[in-house]
């Protein structure tokens, strides 16, 4: 398990914005060692290199959650870009009033790192956990009529660090502000070209304590129109929801994509079948 890195210390964002912002050896050992290499050495597609990848047999004393939080830092280096953004997803009650919903993927973004990922506050608000890799792709639903940016943000930050960022944003509500949005993937010639900042509608944004991963999500309109007043996913899939984001079912996109996303990695860590 990589050293552990200290508990960040909260940073200060700036206040609540009254409206929404405008957009802008032995032989033995030989052989041991071969085999380690061996075991290192697979094919992957997301990263393109997986020399440095973890082990999946888990060092003795380790348990299980921590052999599973370390792979979680290097297992997009491995996992193939089909099993964490699968090209068709497929959930039988996510949409409003629980109806069936599909999606297929309109493309992968090139492995990064996390800058102008997201807007600046939510940005600064995530400093403190670091960023190792920024992973995304965006999903149309099956009538094309709406689009959605799934990401994976891997971070620096130890077990203590990923809890001390989750109760920050669960006790000062910032995945609700509307100043703190992820900031969409439009691949070209797709019905996402048109998914900027101004169009983007619903958006999801959590942290996971047992994974170094931060997942998040947004969605928007595929016709390109502009939302003035974007809704959190939790407020959108309200029953009692009557915004236009909630009742095109932008909300129930935007969390069930980061749901199913989320499993694909935490089964790719844990070395186990989706």
């Amino acid at each position: 398990m990589p050293a552990p890195v200290p508990t960040p210390v909260p940073v200060a964002l700036p206040p609540r914005p009254a409206r929404p912002p405008s957009v802008a050896g032995s032989g033995r050992a030989g052989r041991g060692a071969a085999a380690a290499v061996c075991a290192i050495l697979g094919t992957g597609l997301l990263g393109g290199a997986a020399a440095g990848g973890w082990l999946t047999a888990r060092p003795p004393g380790r348990t299980a959650a921590e052999a599973a939080y370390a792979r979680a830092a290097t297992v997009w280096e491995t996992a193939p870009v089909d099993r964490l953004f699968p090209p068709a997803v497929h959930d039988a009650t996510a949409g409003p009033g629980g109806a069936s919903r599909d999606w297929i993927r309109l493309g992968v973004a090139p492995d990064t790192g996390c800058a102008d990922a997201f807007d600046p506050a939510l940005a600064l608000a995530l400093r403190p956990a670091g960023c190792t890799r920024l992973l995304r792709a965006t999903y149309a639903d099956a009538t094309s009529s709406s689009v959605t940016t799934v990401g994976l943000l891997v971070t620096e930050a130890d077990a203590d660090g990923m809890r001390a960022l989750h109760d920050r944003f669960a006790a000062e509500r910032l995945d609700e502000r509307p100043d703190m949005l992820p900031r969409p993937y439009a691949p070209s010639g797709t019905p996402a070209e048109r998914f900027g900042e101004a169009q983007r509608a619903s958006w999801r944004v959590g942290m996971l304590t047992d994974l170094p991963v931060v997942v998040w999500s947004v969605s928007a309109f595929a016709d390109g129109r502009p939302v003035a007043r974007p809704q959190p996913a939790a407020r959108a899939v309200a029953p009692t929801a009557t915004t236009a984001p909630a009742e095109a079912g932008l909300g129930h996109d935007a969390t069930a994509l980061a749901a199913h996303v989320e499993r694909a990695y935490r089964a790719a860590a844990r070395g186990g079948a989706r």
